[in-house]
């Protein structure tokens, strides 16, 4: 097998590249590096430069290294920017997918992995959020991967492609700290960079109905999230191969959560600064929890989470200090 990995010099392309290298597999990267930074690599992974809205790049680039599989992982991923910007969210998630699709299926491949988000759910009034779960995205990042979800399974039925498609929830945590994530648009270093600029953490609404009184999310290691990866390529590899089309869905989460004021005490403990949080008025559009149903994965992939919330924080704590030196 070789896989292409799109968007493989972002933070957690970086950490799917090292899981299925560390597990015996080739790997090629793609990357426009618009957040990507090359040095996330080893020396010995090859690293094409380009988007996957390049149709003829994708073609070369699967015939040069005869490409068996793909995980597609490059998108845009802000939800703010996609209420500002949703022509730009929906050319660059749909119609680079659909660019890659075709070239998958020209050239005959029959195994493909997609990076999707548990924002397809929206805001659900549930305890725990289960793939049979209605989808009613709230913004056009959830909606554009959740059309991405159909424009696999269609691709897959009509070319005998087998799909797996991967419903993220919140990612945190570095396996090391060279592949820290760099961004500031994640709960956890938007604290960090808060604490760094000697401002106290903010949280959004505090009259929830939940334990606290705030917003409660499951949490996911990148490291967990990238063995994850690395288990779904494992049965496309299986089922994948002899022509015939298979899809499976799956939310990767710990089925745990933890509330926003639980998560900014432990960050202060971590990194030595707890002042007290200032509370601010609630964003529109936060649900007052969103914790995954973990039993499919665990049940269909024969992968669990392993790492627990401190790990997380420790390990992001560490990156960040290592990027942020000042």
């Amino acid at each position: 097998m070789t896989w292409l990995i799109t968007g493989g010099a972002g933070y957690i392309g970086a950490h799917v590249v090292r899981a299925m290298t560390g597990a015996g597999e080739r790997v090629i990267a793609l990357d426009d590096l618009s957040a990507g930074v090359p040095a996330r690599l080893p020396d010995d992974i090859p690293l094409v430069q380009g988007s996957s809205l390049d149709g003829e790049l994708l073609k070369r680039v699967l015939a040069e290294h005869a490409v068996t599989g793909v995980v597609h992982l490059a998108a845009r991923k802000q939800v703010g920017e996609s209420v500002a910007q949703p022509t730009r969210y929906y050319q660059e998630n749909v119609g680079g997918l659909a660019t890659l699709l075709e070239a998958v299926a020209g050239a005959g491949i029959e195994r493909f992995l997609f990076s999707s988000s548990a924002a397809v759910y929206g805001n659900p009034d549930v305890d725990l959020i289960t793939e049979d779960t209605p989808c009613v995205p709230v913004n056009p990042y959830g909606e554009t991967k959740l059309a991405g979800e159909w424009l696999v399974r269609a691709a897959g039925r009509a070319h005998g492609i087998a799909t797996v498609c991967l419903r993220y929830f919140n990612v945190a945590g570095a396996a090391t700290p060279e592949l820290a994530d760099t961004g500031v648009f994640n709960v956890v270093p938007m604290v960090f960079d808060r604490l760094t600029r000697d401002e106290a953490p903010r949280i959004f609404g505090d009259d929830y109905p939940t334990p606290d009184g705030t917003c409660v999310r499951d949490y996911i290691h990148v490291s967990d999230l990238a063995e994850a990866h690395l288990a779904a390529a494992r049965r496309l590899t299986s089922t994948g191969g002899s022509g015939g089309s298979g899809d499976l869905t799956v939310n990767i989460g710990r089925g745990e959560g933890v509330s926003v004021r639980e998560l900014v005490t432990l960050i202060g403990e971590v990194s030595g600064d707890s002042r007290p949080a200032l509370v601010e008025p609630r964003r529109p559009g936060d649900a007052p929890r969103a914790v995954a149903s973990a039993a499919l994965a665990a049940e269909k992939l024969e992968w669990t989470a392993r790492r627990g919330v401190r790990e997380m924080v420790e390990s992001a704590w560490e990156g960040w200090r290592l990027h942020h030196p000042g």
